[in-house]
């Protein structure tokens, strides 16, 4: 498999992610919307960062449960319930100094969104991988 990420001339710089994705692979992986849900289906205390912590962590089971890895990530898109510009900022933040910050480099979309499913959810990551 292989896995080209770029920045085509023309277009502007990015805080780490890239503009354009090309994959060829024998298999493509695509996660449910990982909520900050723990094991037992309670959602994860401490706010952005907290319910973030979480949804890396589920991210990272499923796909290990594939055996895929952060870096085999070719789209991500991240959902977090705010109008607030600095709070997009702090889960990107985190996201890219997390575990699965590789995925973070590819080809990916920051919402900021008036809700999630469950109560109280703040944010929510969609993820396609390539094997």
């Amino acid at each position: 498999m292989a896995i080209e990420r770029t920045n085509p001339a023309g277009l502007h710089a990015t805080p780490g992610y890239h503009h354009v994705t090309k994959v060829e692979a024998a298999h493509l992986v695509f996660l449910a919307g990982q909520c900050p849900l723990d094991e037992a289906g309670e959602l994860a205390s401490g706010g952005f960062l907290g319910q973030t912590d979480q949804v890396v962590r589920n991210i990272l089971v499923a796909l290990e449960s594939v055996g895929a890895r952060p870096e085999d990530v070719v789209r991500t898109v991240i959902y977090v319930v705010s109008p607030v510009r600095e709070d997009l900022s702090a889960v990107w933040a985190r996201l890219t100094e997390s575990p699965l910050a590789p995925a973070f480099s590819t080809a990916s979309t920051l919402l900021g969104v008036a809700q999630l499913g469950f109560p109280g959810q703040l944010v929510e990551v969609d993820v396609t991988a390539a094997l």
